[in-house]
């Protein structure tokens, strides 16, 4: 048979082929890390922009400005990706005013009382920057720092090794804090996080990361009708400033019940005072464990029934911090231009307790010389029918 002649007959026989028999004989793409300049801050700090992508078409972008989450594509239930966290287009509009988009957060995330806290016998004073408190480590917090930054390449993952050294007295915490976390992107669509930290000096740590998510893919709508399920009989409330008041209460009977599903909107417009402290969500949940050690356990489902994207958030810490955007106020404008409104990301930050350096009843935040800090928090996507 002539070439040309085989040419057409191959060429008719793959066209009676599945579509799926031609894709089948494509391999799957491979993982990969990618780096490129995304900028500098204003004392010429040079900030790099690292591309994360596995064989499933998810994809993170990641700066070292904060080790902040630019974007995060999951593909929905057809397999279109679409980004599922908030934020800026630029390092300038980081630099200029961000609610934490994707940051990581320290040296303690979550609130402490009136900025003080007292330990082995000297008090310390921190930056006010929540009203009376203090927030997510102060005025220049972990959010706020170029960290040093080094890629990696396993089988089943790719990612980047973060890490940063907080002098002692930085932001009035003190001790030398040598703090590393790992981002680990898998093939099996999880994000994965490790966090370690070590000190010469007594000091409170309480690392998290604080992306705003939104699972429809496009940040252009609210989250209420995104369906959540969190691993927790108790909550700690709080005062009018979000500080705890120290009791662990029961969820039953509440709008804080989530231990079977709820849409976030379903119960967030409840007279409860609560509520209206935070307005809206914006609380501590004790996670439920069975035994004792620091085995993950799963935390929290999130579940947007318009794409079928799913998230689950596993964790080894004991706390996890549920907020629901409340104060979001249509004053940034994010990605593509997209203005974000109150309630148009949510927040899943696994952590140790609001306050706990003032708080002797819960898990001590307290790292001593000689001793690691080590955490670890998954999120794992997936979709549904």
């Amino acid at each position: 048979m002539r070439h040309d002649a085989c040419l057409k007959v191959l060429a008719i026989a793959m066209s009676l082929m599945p579509i799926n028999s031609c894709t089948n004989l494509m391999p799957p793409p491979q993982p990969s890390v990618s780096q490129a300049p995304f900028g500098a801050t204003p004392d010429g700090k040079t900030v790099s922009v690292y591309t994360l992508r596995n064989r499933n078409g998810m994809e993170a972008r990641i700066i070292t400005y904060g080790g902040v989450i630019l974007s995060l594509k999951v593909p929905d239930r057809n397999g279109k990706p679409g980004d599922v966290v908030l934020g800026y287009d630029s390092l300038p509009a980081y630099l200029a005013s961000s609610p934490y988009f994707g940051a990581l957060i320290g040296r303690y995330g979550n609130r402490i009382a009136r900025g003080r806290f007292t330990l082995d016998g000297r008090t310390y004073t921190l930056a006010t920057n929540n009203g009376p408190n203090h927030l997510h480590g102060g005025l220049q917090g972990f959010d706020k720092v170029v960290w040093e930054a080094e890629p990696f390449t396993t089988p089943d993952s790719v990612g980047i090794i973060f890490r940063y050294t907080s002098t002692d007295g930085e932001e009035g915490y003190p001790g030398t804090l040598r703090a590393q976390v790992v981002y680990n992107l898998t093939n099996d669509n999880a994000l994965m996080f490790d966090y370690t930290a070590s000190t010469d000096k007594p000091t409170p740590v309480n690392l998290t990361q604080h992306s705003y998510f939104n699972l429809a893919g496009d940040g252009a709508r609210d989250i209420l009708g995104h369906v959540v399920r969190v691993n927790a009989d108790r909550f700690t409330p709080v005062d009018s400033t979000l500080i705890p008041t120290g009791e662990l209460r029961s969820v039953v009977g509440t709008p804080f019940d989530f231990r079977t599903a709820h849409a976030i909107g379903e119960r967030i417009g409840r007279d409860d005072e609560q509520l209206r402290f935070g307005l809206g969500y914006d609380h501590n949940f004790v996670l439920n464990r069975t035994g004792v050690g620091r085995d993950l356990v799963l935390a929290a489902e999130v579940h947007e029934p318009t794409t079928g994207r799913v998230m689950e958030i596993f964790t080894t810490e004991p706390g996890l911090q549920f907020y629901s955007g409340n104060f979001l106020d249509g004053t940034l404008r994010g990605k593509g231009g997209v203005v974000y409104r109150q309630r148009y990301g949510f927040a899943m930050e696994t952590q140790h307790f609001p306050d706990s350096p003032n708080q002797a009843a819960f898990p001590s935040t307290i790292l001593r010389p000689g001793r690691e800090y080590r955490s670890r928090t998954i999120y794992r996507f997936s979709v549904r029918p």
